[in-house]
């Protein structure tokens, strides 16, 4: 007979969890930043507030965001005018969409990461959903299953209401369920949708008028397992260790609350202040282990949760231009999509390398961090080996 720790021994698999394949995808709706601001007062019947609309310009014009991508068209919006006032009853209306579109989006991106990994999606052991779009039971993440016709044994966990750190989250619980079941094959999707928190602008919420110059929508899909069959899976990111930490004196930073009139957002002026305040003792508590001091010599995966954030951070810790340019770049092609951004980011750094000839996926560098920021104010931090490209 085998002993517990025989039994135990046997579940767990023997290397560090990989990321085996990414896919991402969006709405075919898109919104050009440089338009937005008369579309926006438009649509809203705002055009009177034109101090108001100049401020959101100006925060338009300061976002970094050349475009992004929105389920909301002026169709939709036209049908539904409590979603497009400032505080009118409109969760219903929300709700119907948000609960269809969701794992919906989510099938595109997790096809598309389904597809790269190769294998027959009865290999799938275990689904982890993640989306601050709405809410509902049973979750997206059995709409996913069942969309996408996982097995019916498929091990599922939905993450609601977590917002812009998620991407950081799903990634840690999707190691330890690699790490700990051998053989498991880990969906991770991450799905968002931004007409839980579509708003007419107000004079008394400037924040709300912030995360309407930011936030886009988009869902992206990882597969995590551990001991890759190289001969048939290719790959991409080790993924080594992980934390959550709690800042201090933050709370209140940024938080989000679901009222008849859908998710309100609230966000304090000083959050890139916090955010980077605390970001070198996180870097350090993750780095020491390994020895690594020289931010500089570590690639980057960063939530973009927007200028300010990115530009206090790389001045913190006295980081070279080019360590964000992957981050920056997906700000301006795709807005703040909340967890699902540093995803997009992690794929869009791995292609870029094998574009420009890197010799590993991690822009020739063997090291990387990842770091995902939002409500609370939460910072998780993943530790990430890169893997050759030759």
């Amino acid at each position: 007979m085998q002993s517990v720790e025989e039994i135990r021994t046997a579940q767990r698999a023997k290397g560090p969890a990989t990321v085996l394949a990414i896919g991402t995808a969006n709405p075919s709706n898109c919104v050009y930043q440089a338009d937005y601001p008369d579309f926006y007062f438009r649509i809203t019947e705002s055009e009177h507030l034109t101090d108001l609309k100049r401020k959101f310009q100006r925060m338009c014009e300061k976002s970094g965001i050349k475009k992004r991508y929105m389920y909301l068209t002026e169709e939709i919006l036209k049908e539904n005018p409590n979603i497009r006032a400032y505080m009118a009853p409109s969760l219903d209306a929300r709700q119907d969409m948000v609960v269809v579109e969701v794992p919906k989006l989510g099938k595109e991106a997790a096809t598309k990461a389904i597809k790269e990994w190769g294998q027959p999606k009865s290999k799938i052991t275990h689904v982890v959903f993640c989306t601050t779009s709405g809410v509902d039971m049973p979750g997206a993440d059995y709409q996913l299953a069942k969309l996408l016709g996982l097995s019916p044994t498929v091990k599922r966990l939905m993450m609601y209401q977590q917002g812009c750190f998620a991407g950081g989250t799903v990634l840690r619980i999707a190691k330890d369920l690699a790490e700990n079941n051998a053989g498991a094959r880990v969906l991770v999707v991450c799905s968002e949708i931004t007409a839980v928190t579509f708003r007419g602008p107000s004079d008394a919420h400037l924040d709300s008028l912030v995360g309407q110059a930011l936030f886009g929508d988009g869902a992206a899909a990882v597969i995590v397992g551990a001991d890759p069959d190289t001969s048939i899976e290719r790959p991409i990111f080790q993924l080594v260790s992980a934390f959550q930490t709690i800042l201090p004196d933050s709370e209140g930073a940024i938080d989000g609350h679901v009222r008849e009139a859908g998710l309100t957002f609230h966000l304090l002026r000083d959050v890139p202040g916090i955010i980077s305040k605390n970001i070198e003792k996180s870097l350090v508590g993750a780095f020491k282990p390994i020895g690594i001091t020289d931010w500089n010599s570590l690639f980057w995966i960063v939530h973009p949760g927007g200028p300010a954030i990115l530009d206090q951070v790389e001045q913190k810790v006295a980081l070279k231009e080019e360590k964000m340019k992957t981050t920056r770049h997906v700000l301006s092609e795709y807005g703040n999509m909340s967890s699902a951004c540093v995803l997009f980011v992690m794929d869009e750094m791995r292609k870029k390398s094998l574009e420009e000839g890197k010799s590993t996926t991690g822009e020739g560098l063997d090291w990387g961090v990842l770091f995902g920021f939002g409500p609370g104010l939460t910072i998780e931090t993943v530790v990430l080996h890169s893997v050759s490209t030759i």
